[in-house]
This record gives structure tokens, C-alpha cells and sequence, in this order.
């Protein structure tokens, strides 16, 4: 499977160090459409699609900010790469600084613990050296302390 779909905020980032934050539940509040995710059949797609309408995490937004002045910021989430642009969108009107967003490879059904361990390896193939990961996902954060990144864990309350 490839190491996700990325896009470049702007400029090439070159190889380095980086940290690495999540989306969902770090800096866009996912919790008003976690209604897609209930009962049997969770509904990723819907679940995505509205991520549009999500306010922002505003200490996560700000905590970016702080990062972003020191090191280069690599947003890793598993939505799929089709959503970039609404992504991309999103960050814009909420200020979110990035450098570099990694994305599921669309058909990539993975687990996100799966799809961000992928892209870890692709960012650090390139020449990328990640000191921090950010995640709001037990799993996620499991993974990438035993990848040797270390870890903040950000409580959005959809893992309960």
C-alpha cells in the first residue's frame, strides 16, 4: 500500500526534523458528526464529507502555531487524500498553520493506527525525522511510541 497522499503547503519542505499532528479531534472538533460512526455500519464517508462544517479546536490551533514558529508541521490523518482540498480549505479559514499534509491514499482501508504508520515510514524514507507526534487516538499513539516518536495525547472525548 503507498505511504499516503501528501501536499505541500506552498513550498517544497525539505528533509528534517518535523512534528507531526492530527486533525480530527486535535484541531477540527469532529464530535458533531461522530453521529456517521455509530451502530454497525460506520459511515466513513459521510463521516468525512462533513468535515467542512466542523469548528475549530482552538487550543490545538494555537499549540500548531507555537510548533509551527520553531519546526516545520506535517498534519498526518487518515481522511481520505480526496478530501484534500476541502481540508486544505478548512485549515485556511481557521488559520491553521502546516507545512506538509499527509493523507490516507484513497482505497487505503486501513485502520488509521495502519495508515499513519505507512505514512510514517514514507515521510521518513524522504527525510523526515519526526521528534513529536500529536493524536487524539490511543492507537495511533501506541504506534508512534513504538516507532521511537515521542507522544502528546490530546483528549477529544471520541474514544471513549
Amino acid at each position: 500500500m503507498p505511504a499516503g497522499h501528501r501536499v505541500e503547503n506552498q513550498k517544497p519542505l525539505p528533509p528534517g526534523e518535523v512534528v507531526l499532528v492530527d486533525v480530527d479531534g486535535v484541531l477540527s472538533d469532529a464530535s458533531g458528526r461522530q453521529y456517521h460512526l455509530d451502530g454497525p455500519k460506520k459511515d466513513w464517508l459521510s463521516f468525512f464529507e462533513a468535515s467542512t462544517d466542523d469548528p475549530p479546536i482552538m487550543e490545538g490551533v494555537r499549540l500548531v502555531a507555537q510548533l509551527a514558529a520553531k519546526h516545520p508541521v506535517v498534519l498526518v490523518t487518515a481522511r481520505p487524500g480526496r478530501l484534500a482540498d476541502l481540508t486544505i480549505n478548512w485549515m485556511e479559514r481557521h488559520g491553521v498553520r502546516w507545512d506538509l499534509l499527509a493523507m490516507r491514499t484513497d482505497g487505503d482501508h486501513g485502520a488509521s493506527f495502519e495508515v499513519k504508520r505507512r505514512i510514517l515510514a514514507g515521510l521518513r524514507a524522504d527525510g523526515y525525522q519526526p521528534i513529536l507526534a500529536i493524536d487524539d487516538e490511543a492507537k495511533n499513539l501506541s504506534m508512534y511510541r513504538s516507532e521511537g516518536v515521542p507522544t502528546v495525547y490530546v483528549h477529544s472525548g471520541y474514544y471513549q
